[in-house]
C-alpha cells in the first residue's frame, strides 16, 4: 500500500513512518527540503496549503498527522482563528485532495480534547460521546473531524478518527518533558496527596494502533480513543518516572486544595488541572473491533525514554 503520511518529521510522525516502511510504501511530508525522516520513506516537500497540494503523490492512504498543536500559553491574538486556519482548513483541503484522487482511506489524528479536559471520578470518556470541546484547541480538532466527515460523505473515501490523550515516549516534549527534568534533578514536588486516575498512550502503543487502524477493514468511518489500557494517578506516573531513572522520587504531600491555589495565584491554572485532575478514556471499543491490545506498559515506554535520554 502507497500511504502518505503528514507530518512524519514530528515526535509520533517519526515512530509512526519507521514502523511502516516494512510493510508499506511511505511518503513523508514535511516543510523543508532536507528534513531528515527515517530510512526508507520517501520525503515530500509541503507546506501545508491547498496550493501546495500539487506536490503530492498518488497514494492508497492518507495518515494526517500535521497541526497546530495545543500549548498551555498560547500567546497567538486570537488563538481560535490560528487553530482553525491549520487544522481545519488544512484538514479539508488535504481531504478533499485525497478524495479527487481515490484515495481509499483517512486516518486523522485527533485529541481527546474533543470529547472535554476532565472526567469525574469512575466515568470515563468513550469514543461515542456527545464532544464537549473547551478550547480553541479542542475545538478546532472537532470542527476538523466534521470537515473530514463531510469530504468523506461526499465520495468514496473512508475516514478513521482517533482521539489519544497524552503521548509520551522517547522524545517527548512540551508538559510531560518538564516533569521529567523535575523527577531527575531531584526538585522537591508537592504532588504527594493526589489521588487522580489520568490515561495516558505510549508511543508505541498509539503507532501499533494507528497502523491497526489504516489497515483494519472494520476502522473504516469509527472514532476510536486509545491508552495504555490503565489509568494512573500523577504520583504513580512521577514514580514510575524516578524508578526508570534509577532515582527516588521527592514528593510532598500538600493538600490538593492549598496546591490548586497556590498554583492559581501564579497563573497556572491549566497546569493545576493536569496535575490534580482526572481525565480517564475507554478505548474499549478499538480493542474489541481491531482485535488490538497495547504492545507496551508504561513501565517499558518509562524505561525507553531513560535509555533515550542516556544517549543524548
Amino acid at each position: 500500500m502507497r500511504v502518505l503520511v503528514s507530518g512524519a518529521n514530528g515526535f509520533v510522525g517519526k515512530a509512526l513512518c519507521a514502523a511502516l516502511t516494512p510493510h508499506h510504501q511511505v511518503y513523508g511530508t514535511t516543510r523543508h527540503a532536507g528534513t531528515k525522516l527515517p530510512t526508507g520513506v520517501l520525503p515530500v516537500v509541503w507546506d501545508g496549503t491547498a496550493a501546495g497540494l500539487s506536490a503530492l503523490p498518488e497514494v492508497d492512504a492518507v495518515i494526517h498527522l500535521a497541526a497546530r498543536v495545543h500549548v498551555m500559553d498560547d500567546d497567538s491574538a486570537d488563538p481560535l482563528a490560528a487553530f482553525r486556519s491549520a487544522n481545519v482548513d488544512m484538514t479539508r483541503d488535504l481531504a478533499l485532495w485525497a478524495a479527487s484522487r481515490g484515495v481509499k482511506r483517512f486516518v486523522f489524528m485527533s485529541t481527546i480534547k474533543v470529547n472535554g479536559e476532565a472526567t469525574a471520578p469512575g466515568k470515563a470518556f468513550h469514543a461515542d460521546d456527545v464532544p464537549a470541546p473547551e478550547d480553541a484547541y479542542g475545538l478546532s480538532k472537532l470542527e476538523a473531524e466534521q470537515a473530514l466527515r463531510s469530504v468523506c460523505e461526499n465520495s468514496g473515501m473512508a475516514f478513521v478518527v482517533i482521539r489519544p490523550p497524552l503521548v509520551y515516549g522517547p522524545g517527548v516534549r512540551g508538559n510531560f518533558a518538564s516533569m521529567l527534568r523535575w523527577v531527575k534533578r531531584g526538585i522537591p514536588l508537592p504532588l504527594g496527596a493526589i489521588s487522580n486516575r489520568r490515561s495516558l498512550v505510549g508511543l508505541d502503543n498509539l503507532v501499533s494502533f494507528t497502523q491497526r487502524c489504516l489497515e483494519h477493514p472494520d476502522a473504516a468511518n469509527q472514532v476510536f480513543l486509545v491508552s495504555d489500557g490503565e489509568a494512573v494517578s500523577t504520583i504513580a506516573l512521577l514514580r514510575g518516572i524516578a524508578e526508570a531513572y534509577g532515582i527516588q522520587p521527592r514528593l510532598i504531600s500538600v493538600p490538593p486544595s492549598g496546591l490548586r491555589w497556590v498554583v492559581g495565584l501564579l497563573g497556572k491554572s491549566k497546569i493545576a488541572d493536569r496535575l490534580l485532575g482526572s481525565l480517564v478514556v475507554d478505548g474499549a471499543k478499538g480493542c474489541e473491533l481491531l482485535a488490538w491490545q497495547p504492545v507496551s506498559t508504561m513501565k517499558e515506554q518509562l524505561r525507553k525514554i531513560a535509555q533515550d535520554d542516556a544517549l543524548l
